[in-house]
């Protein structure tokens, strides 16, 4: 590229004349003298500042790799030095084993899964009021397993392992200044809850709902709920009554912890009504302010009425597989899966950020989430059992108020769902922020797209992205990456430590592309529904070849007082659907392309097709309708679209209904569902059994759409 083009070209990207014409030189230099990798290393680190208008970033990013072959998969944009890698748990993990390598970690972590998840245990120092007389019991196999078997434990436990001075929560009410809670203080909360649930005669295994923000208070009282042995019932804030109430029946909730109003840029909207709309049981209420005038029903009761003033309070021993939380994954059916987590899950979560996120004591981490979605106990349990501090901001994070946040509160892993990178990458709300504190990000709940993330990267001066998939029923991630690896942005870099699985094809046969199905077993794993079969949903209809796992042992050697997994040649070994499609790139590095069935992610939470067509079915204008969704060519979140076969009666135009039904959506199911594009179609294509074919839709949308009546 001529010089002239370049110094046009910076100018375009908003670089004043004079700084242009004084990079140029330096830049020209190290384009002409370096290799790409090299290149982009000293222009990331030692050019680029987060204040520079992204579209220099982007500039350069381009130009430093406008010669990378395709076969190579995307540039990276991230590299990690030695003396990085080497202060990572990873490598002191490496250090203890004697090994060389992460991809000889991972081979033994698959291989001797025994020794991983024994390693683990005593790395995180989960405490178990009586030890286990073995690991894991697959006597049932690798579909039940069960782990610790004998031992009596309450995860809460290990929650608490920090200093009593040292800094649990930082948070920041709407309005208000930085707080800071100790372990100590989480603690003493934690306790008063358990005390005031014991005193209101709730036992062990009796579920408890929460419909909260994620708060301090909510903290506590998540584990304040499992501390007393009984389980917890995860609802959404954003949730509809009706949305709620099918969520407290299949869990048969006894009672449910919310608040009075939940206040989102600007606007009150309310809690505690919704709840009473849903005819929840007893409920005890938060209050935002102490001037709230709701009046309660009776029965129900106010925060400060229901705490108990016992600061002390003794976790009640569990087995392991006792629950201890019901979280809820859609499925393919209207009725959400209800998903328990035992009181082993939690050491999934923690080995994943002790591991892949490389969270340390003392470290600060934000994810905005809520105790609905599998994040928000993912975030207490990560953070706390690593003796990391939770960062917590009420209000949206889509403002510049909750960057401002951000820095203010040190943060040094941020967790982020793409959408909201997008959000603002395109209102600029976080230029000029000091994220320097940021040693990773954290990419979950959808398919991200390279440039956003390149712009994510950029805020902090260029931190690496571990890309996280998984789901409600791993505990966490089978799919990610790591702070010893290059980061490519929007690629995994490697299966979960602990865990791995195969691409298969169309045919069954292993593929670079195609449905990742998870090898098992795995702490973190469901093993039990409790509105559906377990085996017919994850372990129905295998591959119709079988396949063959190298050097894995599913029986314990009776010789052996470390009931290790040891080897032996091959093994046929079940195979577990998780429904995601993947792609292996030549690198060997990993992208995901959306759900290959009918469930899609929407705003970073998963829904069915036939939870959104038995919502909009109900509308008078409607005969019936077809949910789908689509990631967009340039990567990004899933895409809604609608197929509508309109009522006889209908007299609205189709820019109406697309309204209404947006309108449903939100009243009904969730607001956070946005309509992408609306078809009005005569039929639906179904198969000879009348199942409406979703697939043949997906196919057919780019050819058809601009053919038939449809409105954005």
């Amino acid at each position: 590229m001529g010089k002239r083009v370049l110094l046009e070209q910076l100018i375009q990207c908003g670089v004043e004349r004079g700084k242009a014409i004084e990079l140029l030189p330096r830049i020209n230099q190290w384009l002409d003298q370096l290799s790409a990798v090299e290149c982009w290393r000293q222009i990331s680190k030692n050019l680029l500042k987060p204040t520079d208008p992204f579209a220099l970033h982007e500039l350069l990013y381009k130009i430093t790799f406008a010669n990378w072959e395709a076969h190579q998969g995307c540039p990276p944009a991230w590299f990690p030095t030695d003396e990085q890698i080497q202060a990572t748990n990873i490598a002191e993990l490496m250090r203890n084993l004697g090994i060389h390598s992460y991809a000889e970690l991972h081979a033994w972590s698959v291989r001797d899964r025994l020794s991983f998840w024994e390693t683990m245990i005593q790395r995180l120092g989960i405490r178990l009021q009586k030890p286990y007389t073995q690991l894991v019991d697959l006597s049932k196999g690798v579909e039940f397993p069960r782990w610790c078997v004998d031992a009596q434990l309450n995860i809460v436990e290990s929650c608490f392992q920090a200093a009593d001075d040292a800094i649990a929560i930082v948070f920041q009410r709407e309005g208000k200044s930085l707080e800071h809670w100790t372990y100590k203080q989480l603690q003493d909360l934690t306790n008063h809850v358990a005390n005031g649930l014991v005193s209101l005669g709730f036992q062990p295994g009796d579920a408890i709902a929460v419909d909260l923000p994620m708060t301090a208070e909510s903290v506590a009282i998540y584990l304040g709920i499992i501390k007393t042995g009984c389980v917890v019932v995860s609802i959404a804030d954003s949730f509809a009554p009706a949305e709620i109430a099918v969520r407290l029946r299949i869990a048969n909730t006894k009672a449910i912890f919310t608040q009075d109003w939940i206040h989102r840029c600007g606007k009150q909207l309310p809690l505690y009504t919704k709840v009473v709309e849903a005819n929840a049981p007893m409920a005890i209420m938060l209050s935002q302010n102490s001037d709230s005038v709701i009046e309660l029903r009776s029965g129900d009761l106010a925060w400060k009425e229901f705490l108990s003033p016992n600061p002390g309070f003794d976790a009640v021993p569990m087995p392991p597989s006792a629950h201890t939380n019901i979280l809820f994954s859609s499925g393919t059916t209207g009725e959400p899966k209800a998903i328990p987590w035992t009181h082993t899950t939690p050491i999934k979560c923690a080995s994943d950020g002790h591991l892949h996120h490389d969270i340390h004591p003392g470290d600060v981490i934000a994810w905005p989430t809520n105790l609905g979605w599998m994040m928000g106990p993912w975030l207490i349990y990560t953070s706390l059992i690593n003796r990391a501090t939770i960062a917590l901001y009420e209000d949206a994070p889509t403002t510049r108020g909750y960057g401002q946040f951000i820095q203010d509160a040190r943060v040094t892993m941020l967790g982020v769902v793409p959408s909201l990178v997008s959000s603002w990458k395109v209102s600029h709300c976080m230029q000029g922020l000091d994220w320097s504190h940021i040693k990773v990000f954290s990419s979950t709940g959808e398919c991200s797209n390279p440039q956003d993330m390149l712009f994510l990267m950029s805020l902090a001066g260029y931190k690496p992205i571990v890309e996280y998939c998984g789901g409600t029923e791993i505990g966490g991630a089978y799919i990610t990456g790591t702070l010893v690896q290059p980061c490519i942005p929007s690629t995994f870099t490697t299966p979960a430590l602990g865990l791995d699985f195969v691409i298969l094809d169309a045919d069954d046969r292993p593929a670079h592309k195609g449905e990742g199905l998870i090898i098992p077993p795995s702490i973190g794993l469901s093993t039990e529904l409790l509105n559906k079969d377990h085996h017919q949903v994850y372990f129905a209809n295998p591959p119709s070849l079988s396949f063959q796992i190298q050097d894995i042992e599913l029986t314990q050697d009776p010789s052996s007082s470390s009931s290790l997994l040891t080897p032996r040649s091959s093994l046929p070994i079940p195979l577990r659907h998780h429904g995601d499609y993947l792609e292996r790139l030549p690198n060997g590095y990993y992208r995901t392309g959306g759900r290959v069935d009918d469930t899609m992610n929407l705003g970073g939470i998963k829904v069915s097709s036939a939870e959104i067509e038995q919502t909009l079915n109900t509308v008078p204008e409607i005969c019936e309708t077809a949910a789908i969704a689509l990631s967009p060519p340039e990567g990004g979140p899933d895409r809604l679209i609608i197929y509508a076969v309109l009522a006889d009666s209908h007299s609205k135009s189709p820019p109406e209904l697309k309204t209404l039904l947006q309108q449903t959506i939100a009243q009904q199911l969730n607001p956070l569902f946005k309509i992408w594009d609306l078809v009005i179609v005569e039929s639906l294509p179904r198969t000879a059994s009348n199942k409406v074919m979703r697939r043949v839709l997906r196919d057919r949308y780019g050819n058809e759409c601009n053919q038939q009546d449809s409105v954005r």
